[in-house]
């Protein structure tokens, strides 16, 4: 049995053991004592000379030690200065991720380590909640905040915790929910149980134009809102650009797409054949969604406006920005929805606008021709170049000159510098052109057509302050992960039936998911690895708005994504992605406006039944974290990365609950 090493310490004694003088330590300590305050030459001892010889040894010894000391701490001060000069922003932003690690691992655990007792099992919603998205409300009897025309309009407005909004339970899927198809079939099919149309919007024909719809399926592959169909309307537009076919838009500088009011994505679904992404945005809609439709089809989609807010991308993101009938009035509020147009094309950008108010027939109504009028002199006051006129559609070219702006007599003036933000999260829309004084204001003549886009060099990395060792790092990562998670997601390795001795994996099919979001996406390396394996994917990149901003150079890259507040519900529907993917969000997580478990609830209710969410963080927050997982239901496994002992990865599928639908 051991026994304690401060036996004895106690009162103001400040004794190591107690007692009357019983140890010979005390002695040593009583001797000591007394030689130290002041009074010990008056011993006598026959040692004292002796003594005095050893006190001058004993005080050369420790001159000597101290000096060899010194020269070793002025030997280690000029490594240390030597070392430092070469790598000072390397070690400095080393020691503060430490420094931020350890801060958001301890917020993280005691944030878990209120709850007392085993977690309890969240409730699940009732079903007039299976297709709710927190945040949005109608405001169409506000004259205040916006212009609705006698249209029921619904407008964002996050300033409460969207997990108290629907009372902190899980979504359920409607009754009779089917789980997608895989892609490319599930972007012709979907099934018509999955997604919320009423009989009445069947019956009103404003769907049956687009698609067809049988007992089961709704299906896409026969065209779209175009009487010609995409492929022709596509055709068209490359002609009126001066290109030879669609083809050719990737030579052009074309591969990020804005599809404003986009249907149900069939523009952007043909575009994808053409190595082009697009984004769809419309506006909130209770049912028949264009948004909830477009995701269902494995297409990038997400809610967003033009009202009075901007939109959360950065300037100069997007080489064409489309809107056939979406339904904008161009010309109200003096033209701000086209300087926003303006603010996230790149120079040389598109515009394309198609409408049946833009036919010479509908010209010869003086209303109508007096819009026209308007919006016409406003984009050429904006510096935009009118290319071609066809039928309903019109095309502009925004100008690659910065000189323009300085030689117009009239429109919206140019951004000071305070005025001049990158990325505004949701900022009241801005009346003046920005983006003029960027690093990144490039013509896309003369940017790196796709695939080469996706490597930027050392020059197009420093623009957005990032070193190429970095950059080449976590692409070596995020290459390396893609192959572990891919082997992890099969299903056979998750199957609680026993492989037969002699069989050998299946390598997982290169489709086996589609929508793919990334909470915390960094400089885009998942995304990148994801296309670099072959994988038939699409990812929203999503970077964290309380971290630092890399989304002007994730669209740089050719990719697409968003700036987002995880404190607030993600601008999408229920059930629309099969992988959430979360590296490091746990980490960063350093707001105090809602709980890890907040996020989790959010998490499961954008993703799909039988969907995966990956985390990877430190070993000590997931581990933490793990319990939530049984509070969402969730099946869990946490896993070792291989080389790697401060990391886990924590893969959660999210069941789906058959028996609760009957």
């Amino acid at each position: 049995m051991s026994r304690p090493l401060y036996r004895g310490l106690s009162g103001g004694s400040g004794r190591l053991w107690g007692g009357g003088g019983g140890s010979p330590f005390d002695k040593i300590e009583k001797l000591k004592d007394f030689s130290e305050n002041g009074s010990g030459h008056e011993i006598s001892s026959p040692f004292g000379a002796n003594r005095s010889r050893q006190s001058l040894k004993l005080g050369l010894f420790k001159l000597g030690f101290a000096l060899v000391v010194l020269f070793a701490l002025l030997g280690s001060f000029h490594w240390i200065a030597y070392i430092s000069s070469a790598s000072q922003v390397k070690f400095y932003r080393g020691y503060r991720r430490l420094q931020e690690q350890l801060i958001a691992d301890l917020s993280v655990v005691v944030e878990l380590s209120h709850g007392v007792g085993k977690p309890k099992e969240l409730e699940f919603c009732l079903p007039f909640l299976e297709n709710y998205v927190p945040c949005y409300y109608n405001v169409s009897e506000s004259s205040d905040l916006a212009e609705t025309d006698g249209q029921i309009q619904y407008q964002r407005l996050c300033d409460r915790s969207f997990s108290n909004e629907q009372g902190g339970c899980l979504i359920l899927p409607p009754k009779n929910y089917r789980i997608p198809l895989r892609w490319p079939t599930g972007r012709d099919f979907i099934w018509k149980e999955n997604v919320k149309i009423t009989g009445q919007e069947f019956s009103s024909g404003s769907l049956t134009k687009r698609m067809m719809v049988e007992e089961e399926q709704i299906s896409f592959h026969s065209g779209s809102f175009m009487v010609d169909g995409v492929e022709d309307y596509s055709h068209q537009i490359a002609e009126m650009i001066g290109l030879r076919n669609d083809l050719n838009f990737n030579e052009a500088g074309i591969r990020t797409v804005l599809d404003i009011g986009c249907g149900f994505g069939s523009f952007g679904a043909h575009l994808f054949s053409k190595h082009l992404i697009t984004m769809c945005i419309a506006d909130y809609e209770v049912s028949g969604s264009q948004v909830q439709l477009t995701l269902e089809r494995g297409l990038p989609a997400m809610i967003s406006s033009f009202t009075s807010k901007q939109l959360p991308y950065p300037y100069l993101s997007f080489d064409m920005i489309h809107c056939a009938r979406c339904g904008i009035n161009w010309e109200n509020k003096d033209g701000i929805f086209l300087v926003e147009v303006d603010r996230l094309l790149r120079p040389g950008g598109y515009f394309i606008w198609t409408s049946l108010t833009n036919t010479h027939r509908a010209l010869r109504n003086k209303d109508n021709q007096k819009i026209w009028t308007l919006i016409h002199d406003f984009a050429e006051n904006l510096c935009w170049d009118m290319l071609s006129q066809q039928d309903e559609t019109i095309i502009w070219k925004k100008t690659s000159k910065k000189k323009c702006y300085s030689s117009r007599k009239a429109g919206p003036p140019v951004c000071g510098k305070s005025h001049d933000i990158e990325s505004p999260y949701y900022q009241p829309v801005n009346p003046c052109i920005v983006g003029t004084r960027s690093q990144r204001w490039i013509p896309i003549e003369q940017q790196s057509p796709w695939p080469s886009r996706s490597n930027p060099n050392s020059t197009e990395l420093s623009n957005h302050g990032v070193h190429p060792e970095d950059f080449a790092e976590d692409s070596l990562k995020w290459n390396l992960a893609v192959r572990n998670y891919w082997s992890l997601l099969s299903p056979l390795i998750f199957s609680d039936h026993p492989k037969r001795p002699g069989d050998e994996d299946p390598s997982p099919p290169y489709n086996m998911l589609r929508n793919i979001l990334d909470m915390n996406a960094q400089f885009g390396g998942l995304n990148a690895a994801l296309l670099e394996a072959g994988k038939s994917v699409w990812v929203m990149n999503v970077v964290p708005a309380t971290s630092y901003n890399y989304l002007p150079l994730i669209f740089d890259r050719g990719f697409v994504g968003v700036q987002h507040d995880w404190c607030e519900a993600f601008p999408t529907y229920p059930r629309t992605y099969d992988m959430v993917h979360a590296g490091g969000l746990l980490s960063s997580h350093m707001q105090k406006r809602c709980s890890i478990l907040d996020i989790f609830i959010e998490i499961d209710r954008i993703l799909r039944p039988e969907g995966w969410v990956i985390l990877q963080d430190s070993t000590n927050l997931v581990e933490a974290v793990r319990s939530l997982t049984a509070q969402l239901k969730w099946d869990a496994r946490m896993i070792e990365i291989e080389g790697n002992k401060e990391e886990r990865l924590l893969i959660c599928q999210k069941p789906f609950f058959r028996k609760l639908l009957q």
